[in-house]
């Protein structure tokens, strides 16, 4: 499987600083602005960023198990994932303060699991930062909502 790992870095911007963004980017935080994210977890969690945490999300028939390695609330986070059959590795999340907003870099490490996995992992480097920036564009528009408050 040639290629069949990536490396994969990127940087958004949050309007909000980071103790209030870090939110946006815990299990329970991303359905606020990702569309059909529906964590599930297999033993109750009272904090869903204490490491060891563990936690299921499906997309397209496949299953992803995440598991909390370390967390610095309002700076930091760090998953390992692993989609049977696709792929396996971490995804990290940093924030830093830039005034009232925050910077964060997300950074995908993931090692394909099969000749699929890897295929699939080459279609998800070439559209990154596509990916990011609708991460921004949908993280914006729930804030912009929220400010916005309940319509009637």
């Amino acid at each position: 499987m040639s290629g069949a790992r990536h490396r994969l870095t990127g940087r958004l911007t949050v309007a909000l600083p980071p103790d209030e963004a870090f939110h946006l980017f815990t299990a329970q935080g991303e359905r606020r602005w990702v569309p059909h994210w529906e964590p599930s977890f297999p033993a109750p969690a009272a904090d869903d960023t204490e490491p060891g945490t563990v936690f299921q999300t499906l997309d397209r028939d496949q299953t992803t198990t995440w598991i909390v390695v370390e967390a610095t609330p309002g700076r930091r986070i760090l998953y390992a994932r692993v989609t049977p059959g696709v792929s396996a590795g971490t995804v990290s999340v940093v924030l830093d303060e830039a005034g009232d907003q925050s910077n964060v870099t997300v950074t995908y490490e993931l090692t394909a699991l099969s000749s699929g996995g890897a295929a699939h992992l080459r279609r998800f480097a070439d559209g990154y930062p596509a990916f990011l920036a609708g991460w921004q564009d949908a993280i914006a528009e729930t804030l912009h909502d929220d400010a916005q408050g309940p319509t009637t």
